[in-house]
């Protein structure tokens, strides 16, 4: 059966984990609050991330008790402890690269100051004793309540950054015919929030790739999640030629008002494309093409024969058939990926 990641699903895992806990605390007579403060920060979005920063967190955890044990045993409950037990908890940790468990590990250092009076050989292998409940606790529970499942939401969004796509394509295409001057860089904000849609993306692309180790996508579902990798691959170019437009200059571009036409005609059918899946026809869009290309190749004669020799830059209606082809070829492979 597949698991669904539900909306708040993280903060579910994180109430399960600290009640577990807290309950396995009490029972062997231990302080939980430290247990807990592990169990909190150690629910990440993937079981191998709690695992590998669970990894990093003991050792960490390990250094902050002993500073506070070591500290309040020489100054006792003072000002000075609560200093120093975090200055050097956060300076080893540093310089020993346990990056992810700094602040747990400072956090429960000055916590322990509150709490230790006597035994202090007794208290430090308490606290190892409860931070390993903590990250034992919280990554069996990340690993089997509601395991971390991104496909969906992988799947939604690159519908979504499609359907962005292919207003952009559309606005700055419109842009550039419309006006001989300048493209209006107005779609710039749009452009760079297609950016950050497919870097969100790709990191719970990479999110999934690591749930994958402890939970495999079988059969369709891997196919289907690989075919999206491919396909969130495309947007990302698709998005690089539509920004190359947006970046240059078209005030010198001379187009007759039927290539103009068919270029607008042709932006707007790939558009329209990439708005809806439902409107992507195969043998129209290699029409389209096959049309787009002969401009191309027509224009770039043109040109040649009316300067008598090959000019020594590209002119812009020259870049602007040219990326548009580039982006018709990029849907093309788009639609072989999209799963069935």
């Amino acid at each position: 059966m597949k698991h669904v990641k539900l909306p708040g699903s993280r903060v579910i895992k994180t109430g399960v984990a600290i009640f577990i806990t807290a309950w396995i605390c009490l029972l062997l007579d231990w302080p939980p609050v430290f247990a807990v403060i592990t169990a909190i920060v150690s629910i990440e979005p993937t079981v191998s991330d709690s695992i590998k920063k669970g990894i990093v967190r003991f050792p960490a955890s390990a250094i902050g008790s002993a500073y506070a044990v070591l500290f309040i045993s020489f100054f006792g409950n003072s000002p000075l402890t609560y200093t120093l037990a975090a200055v050097f908890t956060i300076v080893t940790c540093f310089r020993l690269k346990l990056h992810a468990g700094l602040l747990v590990a400072t956090l429960t250092s000055v916590a322990m100051v509150e709490v230790i009076h006597s035994n202090f050989l007794m208290s430090f292998f308490i606290r190892l004793g409860t931070t390993t409940t903590g990250l034992a606790v919280s990554t069996i529970v990340n690993m089997f309540v509601l395991p971390p499942d991104y496909t969906q939401e992988i799947t939604k969004r690159v519908y979504s950054i499609a359907y962005k796509t292919g207003i952009a394509v559309e606005k700055v295409f419109c842009d550039i015919l419309d006006d001989e001057h300048e493209v209006v860089v107005v779609e710039q904000d749009l452009t760079d929030q297609i950016d950050k849609a497919i870097h969100q993306t790709e990191e719970l692309i990479q999110f999934q790739k690591e749930e994958a180790k402890y939970h495999p996508l079988a059969g369709s579902e891997w196919t289907r999640f690989q075919a999206e990798q491919e396909q969130l691959v495309r947007l990302r170019l698709i998005h690089y030629h539509t920004d190359n437009l947006i970046h240059t200059s078209f005030s010198t571009m001379e187009l007759p008002a039927e290539k103009r036409l068919a270029i607008r005609n042709a932006a707007e059918e790939l558009a329209a494309s990439l708005k809806d899946p439902n409107l992507y026809y195969k043998k129209e869009h290699t029409e389209w093409l096959h049309q787009l290309t002969g401009l191309f190749w027509d224009h770039n004669e043109e040109i040649t024969i009316k300067k008598k020799q090959h000019p020594t830059s590209f002119r812009p209606e020259l870049i602007l058939l040219y990326e548009l082809v580039s982006i018709y070829h990029l849907v093309e492979r788009y639609y072989k990926l999209e799963p069935q």
